[in-house]
């Protein structure tokens, strides 16, 4: 096999793909990224056993076809030293031997037989549904919600994206039991009612990937699996199975309490005062009356404490609340909108976050669970 290519372009198509490839992958071949040509086009082709990638790029002056695999660390590592430079490729199918032509060099690395590699593909059933969104939107939903997800070994199914789709609408929900974000898309909708999981890794390269494309997706799923087509780029993953928490029963409702503040001057005056809480609790608590707002922290041990005082619009009795510091800084920076609401029943029950306005069609909440105060 032979063909020529772009250094940038390959460099960047094997980051992409190379994303996927795990730190102890349980077969050796799986640190390999999958080189198959077939006319002009190559494709790349990288798995970790749960998740695969696949993408495809145009090549030039190609000879023949076939597939072997390559180690992807010392390809990575090559490419991305190289300059703008045209390289050709030249493969043996017999020894599985690659020599590289730069205008400057000759470079050798032997790989296997990409026959062994293993096939991962979408398994067909008679159940799947299919839905087509924008990328912009997909991307949008998963950076909205992927930093809800949890690490719980003992709870699966919250390690992951939930997506629940109906005619009407499409809702994607993340949690790690301390705080929750519902994201719903009024744009995106199914025929039927149907709810999968999304493994938090392959989000986070879908999060990647979709950076730079913008396709419309289409998403293919069954019991098992997920297929994400768009562009030049597949990606299948094994799904999570389980059944998924009732995240409607733990909004709460009623919530007669109501702040409306600038996001941005929210969120910095957290950030500062959240350097004087303490280490282990990170505990920061506001106290909301007459149109204002006081965020304050200390820490006992080390005499230290910070308070700062902000205008706001607050309908609602005087109280006092308390929350994780960075669990609230990553909410405020998460939601987009110029101004925020905050609404509470009491100070012992769950807080919402909401953006003052929505998008045209979408709606976003953020749940937060509240810390017990000392005072």
């Amino acid at each position: 096999m032979k063909f020529q290519v772009s250094s940038t372009r390959l460099s960047n198509q094997l980051q992409a793909v190379s994303r996927v490839i795990g730190s102890k992958n349980s077969l050796p071949i799986l640190d390999d990224v999958l080189f198959s040509l077939e006319g002009n086009q190559l494709s790349l082709t990288a798995s970790d056993g749960e998740t695969t990638i696949r993408t495809k790029m145009e090549v030039e002056n190609a000879e023949g076809q076939g597939t072997v695999a390559f180690g992807a660390k010392i390809l990575l590592e090559t490419f991305k030293q190289f300059p703008e430079v045209p390289l050709q490729f030249s493969i043996d199918e017999q020894n599985f031997g690659m020599t590289i032509a730069s205008p400057n060099g000759e470079y050798s690395v032997v790989g296997v037989n990409g026959a062994e590699y293993p096939e991962i593909a979408f398994e067909s059933e008679a159940d799947s549904h299919v839905f087509t969104l924008s990328s912009e939107v997909l991307l949008d939903s998963i950076m909205k919600t992927i930093f809800c997800t949890a690490e719980d070994e003992l709870r699966p199914v919250m390690n992951g994206i939930y997506f629940d789709l109906t005619p009407e609408q499409a809702t994607l929900v993340a949690t790690d039991a301390h705080r929750l974000v519902r994201y719903t898309n009024k744009n995106v909708h199914l025929n039927e009612p149907a709810s999968f999981i999304l493994p938090k890794k392959p989000a986070m390269l879908l999060k990647n990937v979709l950076q730079k494309d913008e396709s419309d997706v289409e998403v293919r799923f069954g019991s098992r699996n997920v297929l994400f087509t768009f562009g030049s780029t597949m990606i299948v993953c094994r799904l999570i199975d389980g059944r998924y928490p009732n995240y409607n029963a733990v909004i709460p409702q009623n919530n007669s309490n109501i702040m409306t503040i600038d996001r941005l001057t929210f969120l910095a005056a957290c950030k500062r005062v959240a350097v004087f809480a303490n280490n282990s609790t990170a505990l920061i608590r506001l106290a909301l009356a007459d149109n204002s707002v006081t965020i304050s922290a200390q820490d006992i041990d080390f005499s230290t404490a910070a308070e700062e005082k902000l205008p706001c619009s607050y309908s609602g009795m005087p109280m006092a609340i308390g929350f994780k510091a960075p669990f609230l800084c990553e909410i405020l920076a998460t939601i987009e909108s110029d101004e925020v609401q905050l609404e509470l029943a009491d100070p012992a029950r769950a807080g919402l976050l909401l953006p003052a306005e929505n998008e045209e069609g979408e709606e976003l909440l953020m749940l937060l669970m509240p810390m017990l105060l000392s005072d």
